[in-house]
């Protein structure tokens, strides 16, 4: 296949209109702009580093350009936009007529049915990826395995993603967990950044988490698009037919040129060899009605095979994803219960306010009685040097009968226990 398909992969080196346009305007003193304007282009169909691991578990480094490998593998350029790293998009896998999609966290790669477009990056998740799949390609060599080549690098992406999502989530947990108890112990601004900063990672990676269980789940529920990802099989149903179609065609050139060469013959001889015509025709045409069938039931076992497949991630996503909605309850529940003990202050707060105004309140009539008594003025109380005595244990004993009384008042109201 290297062989018949290597001009595909030359490199293609060409000068674009728009880097000549930009080095006219950088004469006229737009440089900058126009450079800039060149490099967005350059980065958009320029070349990008690929590996390719073909069936045998062989991988290699090779430069294409986005046209090469829609040209090979007959993707639109929206679907490699997916793969760019320059773009951020969720998760998805999509299912095309020659090949599969597959846009998973940092596993950027395109499936066909003999080979393996992985982008190229020194992320860990893609160096592991391409390590993992060549073992189990050069291992299961000689082996006879019931998933064609596709699902199993299909299903190598997926529990690839799933083990790093997971482990991103127990991480999580050890560190969130430990901040989450200081808090409720001790309620300060350094504890509260510190769960401000976690409950955002939190909800980034619920997002990221829901998206690739939707997006398995969305391949669950269409038939259709788990049909259109076999592509061994169609390539299998599509070799067949071209094979028939090559022989149904001979046949007829055959015929024709034996009837052209042959003498003038009755009428009935013409039908009987009409009829023999039609019977090789029709004994044609049903084997390949059969296969059709055959492979139609055989899409329908690799629809349940792959739904079997994608059940088993399902499963493990969700897990994960179950794992950070309970961290996430467990936030709440901690933030609802720190608010039940600010509340708490704030009501005891309250109460001492009341306690305090009351106090104050109490305490202003015994200094209204006792200034008025220390006015110079002329009365007859002030003739007996006891009589300021009395009113003075007079007026703080109403004080404090009036203080007791808002007390029992509060306390009546259950505006405070005591």
């Amino acid at each position: 296949m290297e062989g018949g398909q290597g001009p595909i992969f030359s490199p293609i080196i060409a000068e674009s209109a728009s880097s000549r346009f930009g080095a006219r305007f950088s004469a006229d003193g737009y440089g900058s702009r126009a450079s800039n304007i060149s490099n967005v282009k350059k980065r958009g169909h320029g070349s990008r580093s690929w590996i390719k691991i073909d069936q045998e578990g062989n991988s290699k480094v090779l430069e294409l350009d986005k046209a090469t490998i829609m040209r090979h593998c007959s993707l639109p350029a929206r679907d490699l936009r997916l793969l760019d790293p320059l773009f951020i998009y969720p998760s998805s896998i999509l299912g095309r007529e020659k090949a599969i999609v597959v846009s998973l966290e940092q596993i950027r790669c395109i499936i066909t049915a003999e080979e393996v477009f992985l982008m190229n990056s020194l992320d860990g998740c893609v160096l592991r990826y391409e390590s993992e799949l060549c073992r189990i390609l050069q291992t299961n060599k000689d082996q006879a395995d019931d998933l064609p080549f596709e699902f199993r690098a299909l299903e190598l992406a997926l529990e690839l993603t799933c083990m790093s999502l997971d482990a991103q989530v127990k991480d999580l947990e050890m560190e969130i967990y430990p901040v989450l108890e200081e808090l409720i112990s001790s309620v300060s601004t350094l504890n509260l950044e510190q769960v401000r900063r976690f409950k955002g990672h939190l909800l980034a990676l619920t997002q990221r988490v829901q998206k690739v269980r939707d997006e398995i789940e969305h391949l669950m529920d269409d038939d259709g698009d788990m049909a259109e990802m076999y592509l061994t099989e169609k390539k299998q149903r599509s070799e067949a037919y071209s094979v028939s179609d090559q022989y149904i065609q001979t046949d007829d050139s055959g015929v024709a040129r034996s009837g052209s060469k042959s003498a003038p013959v009755s009428p009935v001889a013409s039908l009987s060899g009409r009829h023999k015509l039609q019977r090789a025709f029709s004994s044609i045409i049903s084997p390949s009605k059969h296969g059709s069938f055959l492979s139609s039931s055989s899409i329908g076992e690799n629809i349940d095979q792959l739904e079997m497949l994608l059940e088993a991630y399902f499963v493990v996503i969700d897990n994960t994803l179950s794992k950070l909605l309970s961290l996430k309850e467990y936030i709440d529940d901690t933030e609802d219960m720190i608010n039940i003990k600010l509340g708490n202050i704030q009501n005891h707060l309250i109460q001492f306010e009341l306690l305090l105004t009351a106090a104050t309140f109490v305490a202003t009539i015994f200094a209204v009685v006792t200034g008025i008594f220390g006015m110079n003025f002329a009365a007859t109380i002030f003739d007996y040097p006891s009589a300021f005595h009395w009113v003075l244990v007079i007026t703080g004993l109403f004080c404090a009968g009036l203080y007791f009384s808002f007390v029992l008042y509060f306390r009546y109201k259950k505006v405070f226990p005591l």
